[in-house]
């Protein structure tokens, strides 16, 4: 097999091997991060009915104007995630980082989200 990125490959390698025991059921959903270079994405899915229940971005109004770092935008989508959780009654996630390291951003937004009430 030619691999064409080999950073990519390995994430994906890292992403299959979290996901094989990871799984998000209706009381305790999984909370997926996506980072892309500018941006980063959170979405709380019910594996169980197969849709996603809430999602945040750094593309949100109040974060978007934020002229702070990426890792300082991150927290601020932890704390959103947190706060939209609480609202609809969830309490426990399951953290999924997606193949991704676990610093910089995916830990600033995973310690926000704990700050702001919800259990990982």
């Amino acid at each position: 097999m030619k691999v064409k990125n080999k950073k990519e490959y390995r994430r994906l390698k890292i992403r299959r091997r979290i996901r094989r025991t990871l799984q998000g059921s209706t009381e305790r959903p999984r909370m997926n991060v996506f980072k892309s270079n500018k941006q980063i994405y959170v979405q709380v899915i019910d594996d169980a009915k197969g849709h996603t229940m809430l999602a945040a971005s750094s593309m949100e109004e109040g974060i978007v104007d934020h002229k702070g770092t990426k890792v300082e935008q991150a927290a601020l989508v932890g704390k959103l995630i947190a706060e939209k959780a609480k609202e609809a009654g969830i309490t426990e996630v399951v953290f999924d980082r997606n193949g991704y390291l676990y610093h910089g951003r995916i830990k600033s937004l995973a310690d926000a989200a704990r700050k702001g009430g919800l259990k990982i």
